[in-house]
């Protein structure tokens, strides 16, 4: 059981620390601290009160000594016991955040990654995650220690005066419990709508990051952000509606707390007058309150916390209950890998969920042979590339090739590290001269220390074409599947690449998309694949 399965509806809270050993004492010591903290300020203002009251009459300085030394108890034990409870606290808390996002991890690496929205994921994977900590540091640790705080000083109150020990409770309910919970139900809509828009919002802004100089090419700039713009003002609009309703809460909070106090003032002072309450007392009884209530400030909040920590750990949930779809890992024949041919066998390929975008392909592609698969964008052809290298699942009929796979995706990601490093995405075991080997045959001559951009920011297109492919020379692969290798190339670098690429790869089983003449001349046979047509060429 995951923390977001726990945290999000399952069986128990006990399921929400089963991750890590030790979670649920880690968490009771944190709230016993707090309760300290808690305990301590309610206690500082006591005795500063009792301190002040009695000081008022005069007596000799040794009877105000230990109400004195309790002063200092209290304030200093009150920041010790909080920075105490913030450190365990946050220990557990960060504990529980590694282990879902380890957890999530583990099952992304599991799964294809293509046709999900990435800005959206990485949400999920950061932001969604964290709220695990919300729900320990702002939710779960206050409201119980502040429920203990409230029975202890309630039980003091009952002591010296009980009709105001049940005013007290009162409002201690009113403040600490009503109010939160009405301002959490009028804004929960507002505070689960956050995690989701704040996805939208990184699924935009990455979407323009990654398109930005095409948009400006084709004038489309100023659209696209007008549209991040107003999710961006979306969000902010929720929270400004969740802090209106805090705002309100708090306004609220404090009229309990004055009830209180004109209370106790209204009840203490004719019991002073009868002679059934010491006169210091009243102090006590008056501004006590104020230092629970002080407790009960963060409670309001901490009910909106765990609406928006819950919406964003059933947004982590959804990636964590999806059905893993396929990593590319296949099964290896045993003994030494040769180049076997790619056979498709009666194959249906769409995505899973999605309808059949074709059924009954049957193609062999021989070592040595290259096949270009054609056709207008939208018919399948990166869906057949997914298939083949067992990214997706067929739909029905078989794929079966011999050894590993390499793929040279359309838009390969250049990782902003070194060459050599990049080049490691086709062999993480590669050494060295295996990548000096790489660079050289795919005709890039780059220092592989050498540092790039994000995207391959500090590269020509070609250079960052040819360190795509150098990858696939740095792997040890039986077949290969090329999509548009001669994308966004001119036509001079595109006609070097391809060279090099069909004269290093021959003797491998080809299967190239592409939409550009002079590639599909290069290749024996073609597959097109049209509106619900298969063509064999």
């Amino acid at each position: 059981m995951t923390v977001a399965r726990a945290a999000s509806g399952g069986p128990g809270w006990r399921w929400l620390f089963a991750p890590v050993p030790g979670a649920v004492g880690r968490t009771a010591l944190a709230t016993l601290l707090a309760f300290g903290a808690g305990a301590s300020s309610v206690a500082l203002m006591a005795v500063s009160a009792w301190l002040l009251s009695r000081a008022a009459e005069h007596p000799p300085v040794l009877y105000l000594q230990v109400a004195a030394i309790g002063v200092r108890v209290f304030g200093i034990s009150r920041g010790l016991f909080r920075y105490l409870e913030r450190l365990v606290g946050h220990d557990v808390a960060l504990r529980l955040q590694s282990a879902l996002r380890l957890d999530t991890y583990t099952h992304l690496a599991r799964t294809t990654l293509l046709g999900t929205r990435r800005g959206d994921l990485l949400a999920r994977v950061i932001s969604d995650v964290e709220a695990v900590q919300d729900l320990v540091v702002r939710f779960l640790v206050p409201g119980v220690s502040a429920s203990l705080v409230i029975v202890a000083t309630s039980a003091a109150f009952a002591v010296l005066s009980p009709a105001t020990a049940v005013v007290l409770v009162g409002s201690a309910l009113v403040g600490g419990a009503l109010v939160p919970a009405l301002a959490q139900r009028v804004s929960r809509r507002w505070d689960a709508a956050t995690a989701p828009t704040r996805g939208e919002l990184a699924a935009g802004v990455h979407e323009l990051a990654r398109t930005a100089p095409d948009l400006v090419a084709y004038g489309a700039a100023d659209t696209q952000l007008e549209r991040v713009l107003a999710v961006d003002d979306r969000l902010r609009r929720l929270d400004e509606r969740g802090a209106w309703v805090r705002g309100v809460a708090s306004g609220c909070q404090v009229l309990a707390a004055a009830v209180a106090v004109i209370a106790a003032l209204l009840i203490g002072g004719p019991q002073v007058a009868a002679g059934t309450l010491q006169p210091v007392m009243l102090a006590v009884l008056v501004l006590t309150p104020l230092a629970l209530h002080e407790v009960l400030a963060t409670l309001t909040q901490a009910g909106q916390s765990a609406t928006r920590a819950l919406a964003a750990l059933r947004r982590v949930r959804e990636v964590l209950d999806a059905e893993p779809v396929g990593a590319g890992d296949r099964e290896l024949p045993t003994g030494a890998l040769v180049p076997g041919p790619i056979v498709l066998d009666g194959l249906a390929i769409g995505w899973p969920g999605g309808p059949v975008l074709h059924d009954g392909i049957d193609l062999v592609v021989e070592p040595g042979e290259s096949v270009a698969v054609v056709g207008p964008s939208g018919t399948g052809k990166t869906t057949l590339a997914a298939t083949v290298l067992g990214l997706i699942p067929p739909k029905a009929g078989g794929v079966r090739v011999t050894g590993r796979v390499g793929y040279l995706a359309q838009d390969a990601h250049i990782f902003a590290t070194s060459i050599a490093e990049n080049v490691r995405i086709g062999n993480r075991d590669a050494d060295d001269a295996a990548i000096a080997e790489a660079l050289a045959a795919a005709g890039l001559g780059l220092d592989p220390a050498r540092v790039v951009g994000e995207q391959g920011a500090t590269l020509s297109g070609g250079e960052a074409r040819r360190l795509a492919l150098s990858r696939l020379f740095a792997g040890d692969f039986q077949a290969i599947v090329l999509d548009e290798p001669s994308e966004h190339l001119d036509a001079v670098t595109a006609e070097a690449l391809l060279d090099d690429v069909f004269s290093s790869m021959g003797r491998l089983p080809l299967l190239v998309i592409t939409h550009d003449p002079d590639v599909i001349a290069r290749c024996d046979r073609q597959l097109e694949l049209g509106v619900g047509a298969v063509t064999y060429r």
